[in-house]
């Protein structure tokens, strides 16, 4: 596969892959789509800090100019988060993207390949998509799931948006043979809260551990991603009946409006901050915050196991 022409690696994530020092991938989409300007310029910096605090290097991805970046300047940032014909863009777009010179930002579908291709074996992110409510009629299905079933990259994610129907994700995740391992905790977390009511197929001490499973699996050639599920600090979780009954409200406008396919998401997301008075995105902040900082630790023993 030639990536030479379409793959921009920031001479500082380059030099770090290459001297297989830690190295953690950070998406755009929550920059461009998920949060208003200019408080995602803050955390664009913010999240980079947290990663460097915990002894890796943060390799944050978009699509720009023809290319697929991993690790982005000040400018870049800049652009991103400015959102100024910023598309979103899932596997399918990549290509267009790249083929019309359009700028994009990488959902986590997206910055799971890109960090494939520079063999970034870590993400960190909020967290993944899935099967949305009421998918048995609409077959709204995140191209995520798929990519966490075959790019061999782990996820750090506060387990995936408290919007979807949580069970049919985790049973798609199975179906898959994607390991859901629980940072430091036995049940999956909803995003926003600690528990979803759901289970974890294992619980993980500590970073070294994930990172041993990581290194196991694919030594033995089991391809495919593994979603590492880190709940939200316990002191920001949000009450899980309370934002049941704003997600359902949200969904409930969603519906009246027509708002379907990749545009429900910033949708919802959006009404849920203003139906909670902004505790929805300081809950946001915090886990995204938490989630780069236990992904730099465990890219912190990969490292060390592949040294």
């Amino acid at each position: 596969m030639n990536l030479k022409n379409y793959l921009s690696i920031a001479d500082e994530v380059a030099l770090a892959i290459k001297e297989g020092r830690p190295v953690v991938a950070l998406e755009s989409t929550i920059l461009s789509h998920g949060m208003p300007y200019p408080e995602n310029v803050e955390f664009a910096k913010n999240v980079e800090i947290v990663v460097r605090e915990a002894g890796a290097i943060p390799a944050t991805t978009a699509i720009i100019d023809g290319k697929l970046k991993v690790g982005l300047s000040a400018d870049e940032l800049q652009l991103m988060c400015k959102a100024e014909n910023i598309g979103k863009v899932s596997r399918r777009d990549v290509a267009t993207y790249i083929a019309t010179r359009k700028n994009g930002a990488t959902t986590v579908a997206t910055t799971m390949m890109i960090a494939e291709m520079a063999d970034i074996p870590i993400f960190a992110t909020g967290g993944i998509g899935g099967v949305h409510r009421g998918a048995q009629e609409t077959m709204d299905i995140s191209a995520d799931l798929q990519e966490l079933a075959h790019t061999n990259v782990a996820v750090v994610g506060a387990g995936c948006k408290s919007i979807l129907d949580i069970g049919l994700t985790l049973e798609y995740l199975e179906t898959m043979g994607v390991p859901v391992l629980g940072y430091r905790t036995d049940d999956f977390p909803a995003f926003y809260t600690v528990k979803s009511g759901f289970g974890v197929d294992f619980n993980l001490p500590d970073a070294a551990t994930a990172a041993k499973i990581m290194k196991t699996k694919w030594d033995l050639g089991l391809d495919g991603g593994i979603m590492i599920a880190n709940p939200i600090p316990e002191k920001y979780s949000l009450d899980f009946d309370e934002m049941e009954k704003v997600i359902n409200n949200a969904l409930k406008l969603a519906e009246e409006k027509g708002i379907k396919g990749k545009e429900t998401t910033p949708f919802l997301l959006a009404n849920i901050k203003d139906m909670t008075k902004g505790e929805s995105f300081a809950a946001n902040l915090q886990l995204a915050y938490n989630n780069a900082k236990v992904a730099a630790e465990i890219a912190v023993e990969y490292a060390k196991l592949n040294k």
